[in-house]
């Protein structure tokens, strides 16, 4: 309780509305311009290089430092701020959070959660593209699908299925991040405390460039249409501004305080199940599929390491931005 009390203290001195205001509405523009950035950057490399004998060990490279960025987005961002929202002083005293560890329980939903979307969605596109006739199972780089003994189609079919399970894998990661990003700008919008604003607000630039890039790696492999790659690009990079927006009404309406006990445990509890569904993610469809499963990688050493020390990065240029946010 006592560290509660210091706690305020310490908040007190900074909360300033008109300082905390000016702040926010600089952020608004600075995040979307940087997320634009960062999303758009993998998806214009990818076409710079498309058509090019180097194209898919580009794209290769470009998505492990995604999957880097993600994996650290999920461990080192994302987890512990759920966890800290959830053991608050505020919150941890109180039942049920005081009884049991809801942060890692909500994590574990999430990745089942993103488990149960994969299957079902891996299930429906194999049925409903498999031509028919008599099969022999064949794996690809991420999937095995049915063969159809003497037709020419059938590999046609099977980089259909490769390209709509990379497909889904980009719609649902967008779906983790943007609860993260919803939460982040939200949060940010309801606070009137202008000593974490302003560092905040530089810090979550560079992260929106690092994010925005795992994303956008992701979003490039999966050969979507232009229509729905700006609007994927939109979405990422309207969401946190949105989110500021959205806090700043919210506070201005009802005088809702980012600190109370409620607001935690919402935090907590969307922080903790974007935090499964990313981890799953970068670990089962993004690792996994091309270290593993990816032809083109077990064929060239060189590039096999080189995707690692690309996964490397985006993990520690990630995490080293967790200094400040």
């Amino acid at each position: 309780m006592a560290s509660c009390v210091s706690d305020t203290a310490r908040a007190l001195g900074c909360r300033d509305g008109a300082a905390a205001t000016h702040l926010k509405f600089i952020s608004l523009f600075v995040i979307f311009f940087t997320s634009v950035i960062g999303i758009t950057t993998p998806v214009l490399l990818a076409r710079f290089f498309q058509g090019k004998p180097v194209y898919d060990k580009a794209i290769l490279i470009i998505k492990c430092f995604a999957a880097g960025v993600i994996l650290s987005t999920s461990l080192v961002h994302v987890l512990p701020d759920a966890f800290a929202a959830l053991s608050d002083c505020q919150v941890a005293s109180r039942h049920p959070w005081k009884d049991f560890p809801f942060a890692g329980l909500v994590t574990l939903i999430g990745a089942l959660l993103a488990l149960f979307v994969d299957l079902t969605a891996s299930s429906h596109v194999e049925h409903g593209h498999k031509p028919s006739g008599d099969y022999l199972p064949v794996g690809t780089h991420d999937v095995t699908v049915g063969k159809k003994v003497g037709n020419t189609h059938s590999d046609l079919s099977n980089e259909e299925l490769v390209k709509l399970k990379q497909r889904l894998v980009s719609q649902v990661l967008e779906i983790g991040i943007i609860f993260h990003s919803v939460i982040i700008g939200v949060t940010m919008g309801m606070s009137q405390n202008q000593c974490t604003i302003r560092p905040l607000v530089a810090a979550l630039a560079f992260h929106q460039i690092f994010e925005g890039m795992g994303l956008g790696g992701c979003i490039a492999q999966a050969g979507f249409r232009m229509g729905t790659v700006a609007y994927m690009c939109l979405m990422f990079s309207a969401t946190t501004p949105m989110g500021i927006l959205l806090g700043m009404m919210v506070f201005s309406v009802t005088g809702y305080d980012d600190s109370s006990p409620n607001a935690l445990i919402m935090e907590g509890i969307l922080g903790s199940l974007s935090s499964g569904i990313l981890i799953y993610m970068a670990l089962v469809d993004l690792i996994a599929a091309d270290f593993f499963h990816n032809k083109l990688m077990g064929s060239h050493t060189w590039l096999k390491k080189g995707s690692f020390i690309a996964l490397a990065l985006g993990s520690t240029s990630m995490s080293i931005l967790a200094i400040w946010a």
